[in-house]
């Protein structure tokens, strides 16, 4: 059998794939195009975000049995055309939950303590403490909004903060000792900060639009570290100039292709900052040195036990 990896991995699971007889090609650097062109040589193919496998894809890939995605979302690939083909998918979510989870955090301490306002003034040679008073996260309620691996991490690690910890998920009403879970009245009812755990899908795009944030009834934050069309900045921008929006941490974004932003979405950007309200990051909440080792080794755990069934 033969694997083709086509972004950065640990070394795990390039030695775990060969040492249970796979041979391995690993080039990081590899486009959409030269992967189209050589997929059907492999059995194995391990992506990122960078491959998008499409039904034309799948065309191509005649010997292809099984993908592995290094992270948890599986928007760039057609589900149902790979099933109907019998290709086996896999991805790794709790490889990066602990990241996730820790940055969702870090970010927002680091907006309610406005460090980055505090750090500017100090290396400006400045210094205004009233201006920089801080907000505590006890006595507050959060609401996370998806309680997948990525949730219920979070629900954990909060639960020394103090908080009450509420939690809707569609699909998942499951007893958690770090969350309650709550329908959508409640979460727009009680809770001060919002956190988005969200698959892209059809059902989740635009989900966090005006209508939403209009109907949380009191002045919140808001913590998005899923996808980012599931939140429209333009009306992430109307909630913060209304101050319906308290301030937001944002790690991913409508658009991540920054190089190709056009003059609006450079303009919304500037906007956003503008009201030094928002904290950004640039899609890294899962990219850790621990996330990378262990997204390997789970993934390569899953690859080769669907080898062994």
């Amino acid at each position: 059998m033969q694997a083709l990896i086509t972004d950065q991995v640990h070394q795990l699971l390039i030695d775990k794939l060969q040492a249970a007889g796979v041979k391995t090609i690993y080039l990081p650097n590899i486009n959409q195009k030269e992967v189209e062109a050589v997929i059907a040589d492999f059995d194995i193919l391990v992506i990122n975000s960078k491959i998008n496998v499409d039904a034309d894809f799948l065309a191509k890939s005649k010997n292809l049995k099984v993908i592995g995605r290094l992270g948890s979302g599986l928007e760039i690939i057609d589900l149902d055309e790979a099933h109907r083909k019998g290709v086996r998918v896999f991805n790794s979510p709790e490889g990066n939950r602990d990241a996730v989870a820790e940055h969702a955090i870090g970010m927002l301490l680091a907006l309610f303590n406005k460090l980055q306002d505090a750090h500017r003034d100090v290396i400006h040679f400045d210094w205004h403490r009233e201006d920089n008073r801080g907000e505590e996260l006890g006595g507050k309620t959060v609401g996370l909004i998806g309680f997948g691996n990525t949730g219920q991490a979070l629900a954990k690690k909060l639960s020394g903060f103090d908080v009450d910890v509420l939690y809707y998920d569609k699909y998942k009403t499951s007893k958690s000792p770090y969350a309650q879970y709550a329908d959508l009245e409640q979460i727009y009812s009680e809770v001060d900060i919002l956190s988005i755990h969200l698959p892209l899908t059809d059902e989740t795009k635009n989900f966090f639009n005006r209508d939403f944030i209009n109907n949380m009834q009191k002045p919140f934050y808001l913590i998005n570290t899923s996808r980012g069309k599931v939140l429209n900045q333009e009306y992430l921008l109307e909630g913060l100039l209304g101050e319906k929006v308290l301030g937001a941490c944002i790690d991913v974004f409508e658009n991540e292709q920054i190089s190709s932003y056009s003059v609006k979405e450079k303009e919304q950007i500037a906007a956003l900052q503008a009201t030094r309200k928002v904290l950004f990051s640039t899609h890294v909440a899962g990219w850790t040195h621990q996330s990378k080792l262990k997204l390997a080794d789970i993934l390569a755990q899953k690859i080769l036990t669907a080898f062994d069934e």
